[in-house]
């Protein structure tokens, strides 16, 4: 499972991060990551995933 939302967090990055932590400070960071400039979103998100 973890593969698929890899794939999902290199595509859209904030919705990756949702479905592993939800609506918490995690997921804001990585919108506002994401917003800023779309690989520091992706960074962000893949190491999420694989922290957990």
């Amino acid at each position: 499972m973890d593969i698929i939302k890899i794939i999902i967090a290199i595509l859209l990055p904030p919705l990756g991060v949702f479905l592993e932590v939800g609506l918490g400070k995690h997921f804001w960071l990585n919108l506002l990551l994401t917003l800023l400039g779309y690989i520091p979103g992706i960074v962000h998100a893949v190491y999420i995933i694989a922290r957990r």
